[in-house]
C-alpha cells in the first residue's frame, strides 16, 4: 500500500492544486458563496467516508427538533431520481438514497430533502409552508456554493485527516488546511474509555485553531435488533447462527460488535446497490440463519429478503466528554441566528 501511495503521489499534487485554487477563489469571494436567512449547519469531513456522518446528523436532529422546525438536505447518493426531491409517504431508498430515507423513516416530524445542488435545495425548502427554521446539510463540507453558518468537521479515530494524504494517494477530498473552515471538530468512533491523555495527543496532532473546539464521540449500539415485524434483544441472538451484511465504508466495528464464532460476515462497498444475484446469494447462505445488517443497509434490503429473517442494529453517537458544551454551542448558534433573522 505504501508503494502504491508513492506511485500515486504526483497525481495527488495535481488534485491538491485544483482543490486549493478552488477554495482560494471561494475564500476571496471570486466564486460566490450563497448565505440564507436561516441557521444552516454543515456536517462533513475531509475524507471520502467512514467518519460517522449519519449518527452525527441524527444527534443534531434529536438536539434541535424539539424546539425548531428542522430540515435535512442531502445529495441523495446513488438515488435513482434527479433534482430536488422532498420526502413523502411514497419515498424509498431509490428516490432519496439510503441515508435520507433513514432520516425520513426515523424522524417523521422533520422535512427531509435531497438535491445535488444544495443552493437550489435550500431555496426549495424555504419556499415550503411552514418553512424550516434550521437546515442540516449532510455531507456538504466541500459544497462551497452554500456558505453555512456553522461547520462541523468529523474525523475518525485511528484514521485522522492529519495522518492522511489527498486523493488518490490517500483518502482526503481536499488538503488538511480545509479544516480551518470548521467551527468545531468531532473525533468519531473512539474507544468508549478513551483517556484524557489520549485525547490531548490527538488534539495536538490535529492542531486546531484557537477558536475551534475539539470533541470526542463513540458509537453506542442499541441493545435490540429490529425488523419490520418486531424486535429481539441482541443478547437473545448471541448464540443464533447469523449472516452479517454491511455496505458501509468501514464495517469492522459493526462486525466486531455482532459477530459470533460461526457467523458469516459479508462486506460490500459503501452505499452498495445490491444486485438480484447478490440477494440470491445472501438468501442461499441464510437458510436457517438470521440476517443482521446496519440500519442504512436495511433501507435497501427490506422487501428483498424475508422480513422474518432480516434485522438491523441501530447506533447512536455519544460524547465521551463535553457533550453538554457541544449542545450549548449549537443551541447558542441556532438561537442567535433565529433571533437575528
Amino acid at each position: 500500500m505504501d508503494f502504491l501511495r508513492k506511485i500515486l503521489f504526483p497525481f495527488s499534487l495535481i488534485y491538491w492544486a485544483v482543490t486549493a485554487v478552488r477554495n482560494f477563489l471561494y475564500d476571496k469571494g471570486i466564486f460566490t458563496s450563497h448565505s440564507f436567512p436561516v441557521p444552516v449547519i454543515a456536517i462533513g469531513n475531509l475524507s471520502t467516508g467512514g467518519t460517522g456522518k449519519t449518527p452525527q446528523t441524527e444527534y443534531l436532529v434529536r438536539l434541535l427538533s424539539g424546539n425548531y422546525k428542522v430540515a435535512t438536505l442531502s445529495r441523495g447518493y446513488k438515488r435513482k431520481s434527479k433534482g430536488f426531491v422532498l420526502a413523502d409517504s411514497s419515498s424509498s431508498a431509490d428516490t432519496l438514497g439510503d441515508e435520507p430515507y433513514q432520516f425520513h423513516t426515523k424522524f417523521p416530524n422533520i422535512r427531509v430533502a435531497v438535491d445535488a445542488d444544495r443552493k437550489n435545495g435550500i431555496e426549495n425548502l424555504l419556499s415550503l409552508f411552514p418553512k424550516p427554521e434550521v437546515i442540516l446539510l449532510d455531507d456538504a463540507y466541500q459544497h462551497r456554493r452554500v456558505k453555512a453558518g456553522f461547520y462541523i468537521l468529523l474525523t475518525a479515530y485511528g484514521d485522522l485527516y492529519a495522518d492522511d494524504l489527498i486523493l488518490p494517494a490517500g483518502n482526503l477530498r481536499e488538503g488538511r488546511s480545509g479544516a480551518h473552515r470548521a467551527n468545531v471538530i468531532v473525533v468519531t468512533k473512539c474507544p468508549q474509555g478513551l483517556s484524557a491523555e489520549a485525547q490531548d495527543i490527538i488534539v495536538k496532532k490535529l492542531r486546531p485553531e484557537a477558536r475551534q473546539k475539539v470533541y470526542f464521540t463513540c458509537i453506542d449500539y442499541d441493545n435490540a435488533l429490529y425488523s419490520e415485524e418486531g424486535e429481539r434483544s441482541l443478547e437473545a441472538v448471541s448464540d443464533v447462527l447469523k449472516v452479517l451484511v454491511a455496505g458501509i465504508a468501514k464495517p469492522k466495528l459493526f462486525f466486531d460488535h455482532v459477530k459470533g464464532k460461526s457467523d458469516i460476515a459479508l462486506a460490500f462497498p459503501d452505499h452498495h446497490d445490491f444486485t438480484e444475484k447478490e440477494i440470491e446469494d445472501i438468501n442461499k447462505q441464510t437458510k436457517d440463519k438470521l440476517v443482521i445488517t446496519t440500519e442504512k443497509d436495511f433501507m435497501r434490503l427490506k422487501g428483498r429478503l424475508p422480513k422474518e429473517k432480516l434485522f438491523y442494529l441501530p447506533i447512536k453517537s455519544r460524547f465521551i466528554a463535553g457533550g453538554d458544551d457541544f449542545d450549548k454551542t449549537l443551541l447558542d448558534y441556532v438561537g442567535k441566528s433565529t433571533a437575528n433573522r
